[in-house]
């Protein structure tokens, strides 16, 4: 079964070369731009009855930020979907509160399109 994945970044070159390795690596992949975005693509799958086997999120984003995008997602039916952060964040405090809110891991851009696929394949495929 394919394993479907929402990527969530307000950056259109981010979202393309994630997207672009993602789709190599024989995913499929859902964009949103932001993280009202992700949650109206996911009411749409979940009207599709589509299921979603990983989340990655960027932090810094405009009208909905990752973090309270992960507390959103965790009161919606996809709350157990594993979420992977990418962000050019690495401060201490943040990923503290990224990974109490629910984050399962946490990637710095820019990214190696080899860390970001073996950190996708771990989540994704230990379930």
């Amino acid at each position: 079964m394919e394993k479907h994945i929402l990527f969530i970044d307000d950056s259109p070159t981010i979202r393309s070369s994630v997207s672009f390795c993602l789709r190599n690596a024989g995913y499929k992949v859902t964009e949103a731009i932001d993280g009202e975005d992700g949650l109206q693509k996911m009411e749409s799958m979940k009207e599709e009855t589509q299921s979603l086997s990983l989340i990655i999120t960027d932090i810094n984003m405009p009208r909905m930020d990752g973090i309270t995008f992960i507390l959103k997602v965790k009161e919606t039916e996809f709350k157990f979907v594993p979420i992977l952060v990418l962000t050019t964040e690495a401060e201490e405090s943040l990923i503290k509160k990224g990974r109490e809110a629910g984050a399962a891991g946490w990637l710095l851009k820019p990214f190696q399109p080899e860390q970001l696929l073996w950190a996708v394949k771990k989540v994704v495929w230990s379930k």
